[in-house]
């Protein structure tokens, strides 16, 4: 059992647990450090006490969460000189006292270009945003009721679907203005978030960082009008803007020259990744990266046709372009390693 230096420690560990853990957090604490389930118990009811932390039920069947300590939803008009910064500095700044700069940074990055991308964008009359905080999380999302993020890219860029524009979205260097915008913002917003997720029509998608790992997922849901972005970061994260920029910059021109693509996001339902018109989709504006890592997460095989046209074809055609496959199944690695087999 670890012993704790001091009792912040015990208190952090109780705060960052309960949520996964709402009825048996005493008992996890207590198997975790050295200490006595009375200890414990105190602890809980100092946090209940300062309000950062709830209670439901009796004693045995008791469930503690975390409250909301912030709460502010304000909604703005969109105008011709509506600015997001000024809406950052008014709306949102002022409820995220004492937390450390570097989370700070991340919120204002990514709170700005989201609700940029309302203003010039989204077609929608006003914007609606809202910062939530508890103890160990802080929440922001941003809302509009415009013509949809999925829509929009589907339109303009003359893509099959919102889910092909999904795909699109989340190699980065996305725009539908290339004169004003790189297509680099939200791309980078959902990668310094430890949860980050869009909604917009029928469609839903969200991505969490578990350890060094993207946790993907997509669902098809009542469709709503507009988009509806909510990103979330912990307190206590060490990540900096800086740190995921130069994740995706490559030495020495340190410019946005890798992306990593989920790809997950190519299938449709309950279809198998075997065509080269998939292989293609997957593909589509890999020119403009340098390297680029495919992530196989929830992808148990895939086709020798599709493979063939990603790791040889591809490759044969744009030397100077790496593609690594990353988080592949023994099936899926298997298939690669025999189109790629006579490569040089």
């Amino acid at each position: 059992m670890a012993k704790p230096k001091q009792t912040g420690e015990i208190r952090d560990f109780i705060l960052n647990q309960v949520e996964a853990h709402p009825s048996d957090i005493a008992r996890l604490t207590a198997e975790r450090y050295t200490v006595s389930r009375q200890a414990i118990v105190k602890q809980l009811n100092s946090l209940l006490a300062q309000g950062f932390l709830v209670c439901s039920g009796t004693t045995k069947g008791r469930r503690y969460g975390l409250p909301w300590l912030i709460e502010k939803t304000s909604i703005q008009r969109i105008t011709t000189d509506l600015q997001e910064d000024m809406i950052w500095r008014s709306e949102i700044r002022p409820h995220l006292a004492s937390i450390k700069e570097n989370v700070i940074a991340i919120c204002q990055y990514g709170f700005t270009e989201v609700f940029n991308n309302a203003i010039e964008h989204s077609r929608s009359a006003e914007v609606v945003t809202s910062v939530r905080r508890n103890a160990v999380m802080v929440n922001l999302s941003i809302s509009d009721n415009g013509v949809g993020i999925f829509s929009k890219l589907q339109h303009d860029l003359n893509l099959n679907d919102p889910h092909h524009a999904l795909l699109e979205l989340t190699k980065g260097k996305l725009t539908t203005d290339p004169k004003r915008h790189t297509g680099e913002g939200l791309f980078f917003t959902s990668r310094m978030f430890d949860s980050f997720s869009i909604r917009s029509g029928g469609l839903f998608f969200s991505a969490s960082l578990d350890g060094d790992r993207w946790l993907i997922e997509t669902e098809i849901r009542e469709p709503i009008v507009g988009t509806a972005i909510e990103m979330k970061i912990r307190t206590n994260s060490k990540r900096t803007p800086r740190e995921v920029f130069e994740k995706y910059s490559g030495k020495p021109h340190f410019d946005f020259s890798r992306t990593d693509v989920p790809v997950k996001l190519a299938l449709y339902g309950d279809e198998l990744l075997v065509s080269r018109s998939q292989a293609g989709r997957v593909l589509a504006r890999f020119e403009k990266f340098r390297e680029v890592l495919l992530d196989f997460t929830g992808v148990a095989t895939i086709g020798h046709s599709f493979a063939d046209e990603v790791f040889r074809v591809f490759k044969v055609e744009h030397p100077d372009i790496s593609i690594l496959a990353i988080n592949t199944t023994d099936d899926v690695r298997n298939v690669i390693d025999k189109v790629t087999a006579n490569l040089v």
